[in-house]
């Protein structure tokens, strides 16, 4: 995101009452000019007829928000400064709270900043839900209700994967407190709510649309956001996204700020299945084990599709859908269960997989022990498995001296090959088990160079045919030129497994660091 900053939307300063005054900015809404009348000419099967009426009042929130407001509440943490300042870009580019002299270079201390943020009541006998980096740090949390009572607060457990953490607070009464919605319902369009303790601005309301399902922002491995343009600003995280329902879709947790500023209409909330699904495992466990499948899948790009013999896209020029299988761990389940190498994982139990991220979220969510259906493509038909989910935790992550006396040219793709030497095979760290060629030089604008090729890849398979000499790999990618296919790779780069798809005739598509190793075990 070139020019642009995700922040984390909280709330910190050096003392409790650190604002004095509000300026409020007004946005003048203009009516649009009408339609030019000139006629459009267009085929009658064509034409878009939205079945809503042309004249809707926008909803009213009242009676929604009183229901609601009671459950949402403000959370103050008191963190460790060294949390703050290890905390990786947490913090979202907020500037430090007390700035060091000119020239001063910060020293170890024990001092305190406090974080606002907010939370909210899933419970009658006092669970909170609120953002992992709210709280992470901290040497002391209270939590403020909506009728001003402020009780202390018991961390239970916090996953940093997701950024989310469950609260605990204890009082003789029992709290209002709301439920979790189904996000996976939430529609692009639909009226949402935001509630939360902006600038420390406890019970603020503001309301908005779904824009988007499913962003990943890269601020984690299961990022999977629902995108909001309601206004969301610092000390929103951790508050409750709702529908007209009165259900809790979603937990505020980002913004989108080309300056690290306040919000511009681009929100982030976690989904409640992921809430759901977190929460339930804190809560009786105090932390989180995620599913394992066992693969390192890839994004495909429609020259790889090609050399796969996958079909084309129903739209034309959209991107291939699915996961391609770059490598499966030994002993894990997906081996089990007969998963190989250049399958395209398309479905992950009743649910479509786009890409390796949406199939990386789908089986982190799953709880170890629990069977799933996986649909996939081999050799072009479908077929399905059930496998058995791993525990992430437990998985193992199994993640030369002599001449280059046979060198040979791949024909017109511009590498050059040379056997894996015992010099070789310790330069690249490979032991002497793994099979392959490996790349000495690729030639500066060739296709090999124009899909992605680097000296140091280890050609293991052209096609489905694995090499162990540069003469093997030269009369595989002959026979992959004589069939007018894209040539396919299996390569090692990094001791990371990876398909690389090279056309002859250019149009290559050379992965991008999201492309090689989205693994869905991380």
């Amino acid at each position: 995101m070139s020019g642009k900053s995700v922040t984390k939307v909280w709330a910190r300063n050096r003392r409790r009452n650190w604002m004095s005054a509000l300026l409020a900015s007004c946005v003048l809404v203009t009516a649009a000019a009408p339609w030019c009348s000139t006629p459009a000419r267009a085929e009658a099967d064509s034409v878009i007829k939205p079945n809503t009426p042309t004249s809707q009042r926008i909803p009213d929130f009242v009676s929604l928000v009183k229901q609601v407001k009671p459950a949402v509440v403000s959370i103050t943490s008191m963190i460790r400064a060294d949390a703050v300042e290890n905390d990786g870009g947490g913090m979202g580019g907020m500037p430090f709270p007390f700035p060091f002299p000119f020239q001063m270079m910060p020293q170890p201390s024990h001092q305190t900043i406090e974080a606002r943020g907010s939370g909210f009541l899933i419970s009658a006998d006092g669970y909170v839900v609120t953002n992992n980096h709210v709280v992470k740090g901290a040497t002391k949390v209270t939590v403020t209700l909506d009728d001003g009572t402020t009780l202390p607060a018991k961390v239970v457990g916090r996953d940093g994967k997701t950024d989310l953490a469950l609260l605990k607070v204890t009082t003789s009464e029992k709290l209002p407190f709301i439920e979790l919605g189904e996000s996976d319902d939430v529609q692009p369009g639909e009226w949402v709510i935001a509630v939360g303790n902006p600038y420390g601005l406890g019970g603020t309301v503001t309301a908005g649309i779904v824009s988007a399902r499913g962003r990943d922002i890269n601020e984690g491995p299961y990022d999977n956001f629902i995108q909001v343009d309601a206004p969301i600003n610092r000390g929103n995280s951790g508050g409750p996204l709702f529908t007209q329902d009165g259900k809790v879709v979603g937990v505020n947790t980002a913004i989108l700020s080309p300056s690290g500023g306040g919000s511009i209409g681009i929100g982030f909330a976690i989904p409640s299945d992921t809430v759901r699904n977190v929460v339930e495992q804190l809560r009786k466990t105090g932390h989180v084990v995620r599913g394992y499948l066992g693969v390192n899948a890839q994004v495909i790009s429609p020259v790889m599709a090609r050399a796969l013999g996958l079909p084309a896209p129903a739209t034309p020029g959209a991107p291939p859908i699915g996961a391609l299988v770059a490598s499966v761990s030994p002993g894990s389940p997906a081996e089990k269960v007969g998963l190989k190498s250049e399958d395209v994982i398309t479905d992950f139990n009743g649910q479509k997989v786009s890409n390796p991220h949406d199939l990386a979220v789908r089986v982190a969510s799953m709880a170890p022990g629990k069977q799933a259906t996986i649909g996939y493509l081999r050799g072009g038909k479908a077929q399905t498995a059930t496998v058995t989910i791993g525990d992430l935790k437990t998985a193992s992550s199994d993640g030369n001296s002599g001449s280059n006396t046979d060198v040979a040219r791949g024909q017109r793709l511009g590498i050059a090959l040379a056997p894996l030497s015992r010099d070789v095979r310790q330069q690249l760290g490979l032991s002497a088990d793994v099979r392959g060629v490996v790349v000495s030089d690729v030639d500066p604008g060739s296709p090999a160079d124009q899909a992605g090729i680097r000296p140091g890849d280890v050609i293991q398979a052209v096609g489905s045919q694995a090499v162990d000499s540069p003469r093997a790999a030269v009369a595989s990618v002959k026979s992959a030129l004589a069939a007018k296919k894209p040539v396919l790779l299996r390569v090692l780069r990094d001791n990371q497994s990876l398909f690389i798809a090279i056309s002859p005739d250019g149009g290559n598509n050379a992965p991008s660091s999201d492309d090689s190793g989205d693994d869905d075990d991380n």
